[in-house]
């Protein structure tokens, strides 16, 4: 990208990189037999949908919005998911979705009369809880003990609910697919007995198919062999990551150095706090890019719990946002010369999870939403200002 001609901040989508990811994972799709989805609670830019209905047809919803987004730029119905349903938002749901699954039997029971009423077409599932996971950050983990997600099979007694078509297990986080196979000897041993009463078996997200060490023949080779012994069972998977793992950027500028100390912080015109929230949860440490001669280069990772003395390096910088929020400023990183106000620094794997989650704490200016497209030249989707903070705020 010529990081030059794009506004600062904005996130950018590189169309050739997301293409390339969209490429494996129909092509994972056609050669398991498996019905592969788009989860909107990782990537839901819906200005590229175009670009995934090439390859991909269907998506994965969390909420009556997510789910009227799917009919209306997928262009078709969801699977919808979510902890829970309102009765004012169920009729917009079943409008919108294919598939719904509940994530307890008193919400099943509850809402099934009204599908059998209105929707009796829509395909209803149950959430299951194998008890297992191999996610080690218990924010992350839905199988941690006394998690909210999914029916245990103490819960099940010997027969699934009448009407209920399918299950569905989600346990990974940018997982492996050992991590799958391992997951799959559980559901298995716990909830097989079902397998014979129901007519789909998804298998949720966190298949981190496009990361480069992702073992993609031991996947399809998992999928076969599970279908192959289950042959009545459509089987699905709902990746978010995977559709936009390092697809894109989020492109910041310096606007102020601050030094205390003998700490000398580089304030940016992004936030962590509002738009790149997983750092400060995971925490995750994206690599960023600086301008140097001849181009952008890596600045070089440090450990982000350096004690103060450590920090004070001519040529090590804390990255700090605009918002007010003291902790809003994250790790440090070690660059080849001094930074100047006006530097760009580019962080890059900033499009999957972090667009959506981002917020207008402080009414900071949110990042721009862009593309650069597959003939190399950016496209502005969108800028943002004071009417969205303002009508966001009521």
């Amino acid at each position: 990208m010529n990081y030059s001609t794009i506004p600062s901040p904005c996130y950018v989508l590189d169309e050739k990189a997301f293409r390339r990811n969209l490429e494996l994972i129909r092509s994972v799709q056609d050669r398991s037999g498996v019905e592969i989805i788009l989860a909107f609670k990782a990537f839901a830019m819906w200005s590229a949908f175009p670009i995934v209905r090439e390859y991909i047809p269907h998506s994965t919803a969390s909420s009556l919005s997510e789910a009227r987004l799917a009919f209306e730029e997928m262009g078709s119905k969801a699977h919808t998911y979510a902890p829970a349903y309102t009765d004012g938002d169920f009729p917009g749901i079943m409008a919108f979705s294919s598939h719904i699954t509940f994530n307890s039997l008193t919400q099943y029971h509850h809402f099934k009369p009204e599908i059998l009423n209105v929707k009796p077409e829509i395909s209803c599932g149950l959430r299951i809880n194998p008890e297992y996971s191999t996610v080690e950050t218990d924010l992350y983990n839905p199988c941690a003990p006394g998690s909210r997600l999914g029916v245990a099979v103490e819960l099940l007694g010997e027969g699934l609910p009448e009407g209920v078509e399918g299950l569905h297990f989600h346990t990974l986080c940018e997982s492996t697919s050992y991590d799958l196979e391992a997951t799959l000897a559980v559901v298995e041993e716990k909830f097989g007995k079902f397998f014979p009463q129901i007519k789909w078996l998804n298998m949720g997200g966190g298949h981190l198919i496009t990361r480069k060490d992702y073992d993609v023949e031991h996947l399809i080779k998992t999928l076969q062999t599970f279908k192959n012994k289950y042959p009545h069972l459509h089987v699905i998977l709902e990746p978010g990551s995977a559709f936009a793992w390092q697809t894109g950027v989020l492109l910041s500028t310096v606007i102020d150095i601050v030094e205390n100390q003998g700490v000398k912080t580089a304030v940016l015109d992004v936030s962590f706090a509002c738009h790149m929230p997983d750092c400060l949860e995971m925490p995750y440490q994206p690599d960023i890019l600086y301008q140097q001669a001849g181009g952008f280069v890596r600045a070089k990772k440090t450990d982000g719990n350096l004690p103060l003395a450590a920090c004070c390096s001519p040529l090590i910088y804390r990255m700090g946002g605009n918002s007010c929020l003291s902790g809003d400023f994250f790790a440090s990183w070690l660059f080849d010369r001094p930074l100047q106000v006006g530097d760009r620094i580019v962080f890059e794997d900033m499009i999957h999870y972090t667009m959506v989650k981002t917020t207008m704490f402080n009414g900071v200016t949110h990042p721009g939403v862009g593309i650069w497209t597959k003939d190399d030249n950016f496209k502005l989707i969108r800028s943002f200002g004071y009417e969205d903070f303002k009508n966001r705020m009521s």
